[in-house]
């Protein structure tokens, strides 16, 4: 028993979009170089019970946000008095994001995990 043959253009369209399968599979799997943008400069990781960065220096009118990457809740509560900003509870994946728009230095902790302390410092 012999097998049918495709014609010569079947074959070619069977290898083209083969091909163009294989590289879409290959650019969903490659993770591009990414330069540090200030975006990413002004966001701090809540990772592993800390914040990543601990200190962070912006200029005055700069927004940060933090990200809860931890599998526990975290808080971003300003230790000043009256506070400056409290995110409340953030469960994983949460952000929570504050524009400092004056000079000074803001430190901060986690209400949940006081042991858990940053600093944003505002030139």
């Amino acid at each position: 028993m012999t097998s049918p043959r495709l014609p010569p253009h079947a074959v070619r369209r069977r290898v083209l979009l083969g091909s163009l399968a294989l590289t879409a599979v290959s650019m969903l799997t490659f993770r591009w170089p990414v330069r540090a943008s200030a975006a990413q400069a002004n966001t701090v990781q809540i990772e592993n019970f800390k914040f990543s960065p601990a200190a962070l220096t912006v200029k005055a009118g700069t927004r940060v946000t933090w990200t809860n990457r931890d599998d526990e809740p975290h808080t971003v509560t300003s230790s000043s008095t009256p506070r400056a900003f409290a995110s409340g509870a953030l469960d994983t994946g949460r952000s929570f994001a504050f524009t400092f728009d004056t000079p000074g230095t803001y430190p901060y902790f986690c209400a949940l995990h006081p042991h858990m302390t940053g600093v944003v410092v505002v030139k």
